[in-house]
């Protein structure tokens, strides 16, 4: 008699393998977002066209602030049945921390800033703003009842196999994109100070990841000194 095997879908429920794919579809659209974004205060601005990226890495589309952003939300607020109203209040708290922690995060260890809200109404140590906070709760409410179901389902659907390779790869692609990019800046830091390379890593990012490299993948990114 043969075995019935039961059919097994690909990161099934709140897994995850689910949270990584979640995590990549966020940082994609961040990324589009803020280039549109960017491309249309120009135009108003200035009447001209222009593109520039907005990345939290040197390769790849990927606005990774969205994509945390993204994960935090689905994992905490899909673990209950929470109503709609009890979504936008938990996912602007969300919102407002997870973009607050990661502009100090980021002055703390590279000592650049990315945005500074500190001229904004309503702002919290120039990191965040409270009408910022109120975007990140409509955004959060969309995600969790518009988005996240269809792309859920979307996911469940790629064959195990090939699923379960994709996600290998792409897990070693992101986390060597996120640790080349981040020490690159640090580096970056340690140059600006005046502190040369110890170690061979240290010259071939100085050779590779120059001033001019660095500012065309992340030129919306400063150091406070240079706003004295």
């Amino acid at each position: 008699m043969k075995k019935i095997v039961a059919e097994t879908k690909f990161a099934e429920g709140l897994c995850l393998k689910k949270l990584f794919f979640v995590f990549l579809i966020g940082s994609v659209i961040g990324s589009l977002y803020e280039e549109i974004l960017f491309l249309v205060q120009h135009l108003m601005a200035t009447g001209e066209l222009a593109w520039s990226l907005r990345r939290g890495v040197i390769w790849g589309p990927f606005n990774v602030i969205y994509g945390f952003g993204a994960v935090i939300m689905v994992y905490l607020l899909l673990r209950k049945p929470y109503k709609n109203w009890q979504i936008f209040i938990y996912a602007a708290l969300l919102g407002g921390i997870v973009e607050y922690l990661i502009s100090f995060l980021q002055e703390f260890f590279t000592h650049t800033m990315s945005w500074d809200y500190s001229g904004l109404w309503l702002n919290i140590n120039g990191r965040t703003t409270i009408p910022f906070m109120l975007v990140w709760g409509l955004l959060g409410l969309l995600l969790v009842r518009g988005v996240y179901p269809p792309v859920s389902e979307a996911i469940e659907r790629i064959p195990p196999k090939i699923g379960d390779a994709v996600y290998v790869i792409l897990v070693v692609f992101m986390a060597l994109d996120m640790l080349i990019s981040w020490t690159a800046i640090i580096r970056q830091t340690l140059r600006h100070n005046h502190i040369p390379p110890y170690t061979p890593i240290g010259r071939f990012y100085d050779e590779h990841f120059t001033d001019d490299y660095l500012e065309h993948y992340f030129p919306n990114m400063r150091r406070p000194e240079e706003e004295e």
